[in-house]
């Protein structure tokens, strides 16, 4: 489900606000001005008679396959409804069958335009944006996309037969209201440059999905939809495939020129690594994203890659690091104390690990907003400090200096010295060794469990391993399938695991879902740390409801600054480069490729077949 929710999708599809002229809304304080485009900061690129995006080829023919490897997900799906809580739907029916009222690009990381709506218009108090739906716009069943279908989207997502990070998602969304058959409003709880934007991003189906159906309930109904491609077969399993639909409603569309150019995606799971790169090398599909960078370096070579049969490239881009790292969970009496994690933290050995296991090829992570103008660096900015001192009681004084340094083991610095160090801040929080093991007050063994769905980490997580024990806590690793680690990440039942966030341009009100002290004490939601601290709200509220990108960057540094110096993570690596295997025979790819985008969704919207492959 999680490759829908925002803000994974709508880091991809759209941020922004409503251009608007700032006389008018001095002059005329309710009204509203009806514009194309949406962007956070006023940066729009193309004009309203723009004739498609400039990354992509208007001219790319139709047909065709694509076949892939989910970047993540290795497992049967059980459902074709992907906003419950239970179950897994199939990857990528975000993405290929939902569509919502504005739409993004990738080239501007901060503006969208309208799909499903005409046009867009935002009161200039900010408090409510309304939304004129196309006239051409249609559900795969051939009805219109009208406004009670927006509607009853909104109201079905936010109920509590819905995932529940929906109802965080869009908390500050008061009501949505139909004006008329092809108007929609929605009236928010204060004003927040962003919130259109989280209404326009959402997915919109129709009210005849589930015939009548409690939502819940809807397991086995095909989803009622209006994107670029239906199922091909309504059936559970392993694979997914999906058929372009040749009566697509918005094919001729700008924001749709161009995209979406084959004629089936299907999405192939492997349930391990090696059946998966043999998978590659026998022709069974023919694009696969690597993380792994031992298997970059050492597998993809050999015959295949010599003939030109297969190629390996490394595609650049200009997004914002991931964040991936070690995360705690909060909600455990023994990780609790700050001092026992930024303990646990100095066992890890970033320098050995890029050098022996991942052949340089990352970069150390040193934020939750890594590679990005959000970064918090040296000591607070006085923007940042204005933010800050209204909160100093409720911060440790360290935050008021410059955020903690990651732990090093470049010289002069040794994994042996940093052990010292956390041996230190271990018996300051209670913790001795004694009798073989790390031990508290009352003579309990500090153990950690950490939990996986990928049995690959098994490399990574062993020398962290290692370290643990010289501080005598006992780590072990569990691998279970991915629907059973679904189910205990959603209702939090984990000690230690790891995590990636994808970089954002523009981080906004998926903040709120991922470290708000509600989403906190909500099953499924994104904050897994369990964090629930009324100074990192504070600072969440100034990122959502800024209106400038340099509010927006003060708020963020600020936030991050509170969060490193909380050590609730074990910040990881990242790369810059998507590290790509393909087939080149099967396709053509445009001659552009754009700066902010997300590898499978690229592939898949904008390339288009060879002449061999349709």
């Amino acid at each position: 489900m999680r490759d829908w929710l925002y803000p994974h999708a709508v880091s991809r599809l759209l941020t922004g606000v409503l251009l608007i002229g700032l006389a008018l809304a001095a002059a005329c304080p309710g009204s509203a001005l009806a514009a194309h485009a949406y962007a956070q900061f006023g940066d729009v690129k193309y004009p309203p008679d723009f004739a498609h995006f400039s990354y992509v080829n208007p001219q790319a023919p139709k047909g065709g396959e694509i076949r892939l490897v989910p970047p993540t997900r290795p497992t049967n799906f059980d459902k074709f409804n992907p906003f419950t809580l239970k179950g897994t739907s199939p990857y990528g029916m975000g993405e290929l069958m939902f569509e919502s009222l504005l739409t993004g690009n990738s080239d501007e990381p901060t503006t969208a335009y309208g799909l499903l709506a005409e046009d867009v218009s935002v009161t200039a108090d900010r408090r409510s944006v309304t939304f004129r739906l196309h006239p051409a716009a249609r559900f795969h069943d051939g009805k219109p996309v009208l406004a009670a279908d927006v509607v009853h989207s909104f109201k079905t997502l936010t109920s509590k037969l819905a995932a529940p990070q929906f109802r965080s998602i869009y908390a500050e969304v008061k009501d949505a209201v139909a004006v008329d058959e092809r108007t929609v409003r929605f009236d928010f709880a204060s004003p927040n440059a962003e919130l259109p934007l989280v209404v326009g991003s959402m997915a919109v189906f129709s009210r005849d999905w589930g015939g009548g159906k409690p939502f819940d309930q809807i397991v086995t109904e095909v989803p009622v939809a209006s994107g670029p491609y239906r199922l091909a077969s309504p059936k559970m399993g392993r694979d997914v495939t999906y058929v372009r639909d040749p009566r697509y409603w918005a094919k001729d569309l700008p924001v749709r020129r161009g995209l979406y150019n084959f004629d089936r995606v299907t999405y192939r799971i492997y349930l391990d690594e090696t059946s998966r790169f043999e998978g590659l090398k026998a022709g069974e599909f023919d694009f696969m994203r690597e993380f792994i960078s031992r298997n970059w370096a050492r597998q993809y070579t050999g015959r295949a890659f010599e003939s030109g049969e297969l190629a390996r490239r490394a595609f650049e881009n200009r997004n914002p690091g991931d964040f991936q790292g070690y995360v705690f969970n909060l909600r455990k009496p023994k990780l609790q104390d700050k001092r026992v994690r930024q303990a646990i933290a100095l066992a890890f050995d970033f320098e050995w690990m890029n050098r022996q296991l991942f052949y340089g090829l990352y970069k150390r992570a040193d934020s939750y907003f890594p590679n990005s103008e959000f970064r918090a660096e040296g000591p607070p900015s006085p923007e940042e400090l204005a933010l800050l001192e209204p909160l100093r009681a409720q911060l440790s004084p360290e935050v008021f200096g410059p955020p903690p340094a990651v732990a090093s083991t470049a010289p002069p610095a040794s994994l042996r010295d940093n052990l010292r160090r956390a041996q230190g801040l271990l018996a300051e929080a209670g913790w001795t060794y004694r009798d073989g093991a790390l031990r508290d007050a009352k003579g309990e063994a500090f153990t950690l469990e950490f939990l996986s769905d990928q049995p690959s980490l098994v490399r990574v997580v062993t020398p962290f391993q290692k370290a643990l024990e010289k501080l005598g806590i006992r780590l072990t690793f569990r691998s279970v399938d991915f629907s059973l680690a679904k189910q205990k990440m959603d209702a939090f039942d984990f000690e230690l695991t790891s995590l990636r966030i994808p970089g954002n341009s523009a981080p906004g009100t998926e903040l709120v879902e991922r470290w708000g002290s509600e989403a906190a004490r909500t099953p499924g939601s994104s904050n897994i740390w369990g964090l629930a601290d009324p100074a990192v709200d504070a600072l969440v509220r100034h990122a959502t409801a800024a209106t400038t990108r340099e509010q927006l960057r003060t708020a963020l540094r600020a936030l991050d600054r509170v969060l490193l110096h909380g050590h609730d993570s074990v910040p990881h690596y990242y790369g810059s480069t998507f590290l790509i295997g393909y087939r080149p025979g099967r396709f053509q790819l445009p001659a552009v490729v754009p700066p902010y985008y997300d590898a499978h969704a690229w592939a898949v919207s904008t390339w288009w077949a060879a002449a061999g492959n349709r």
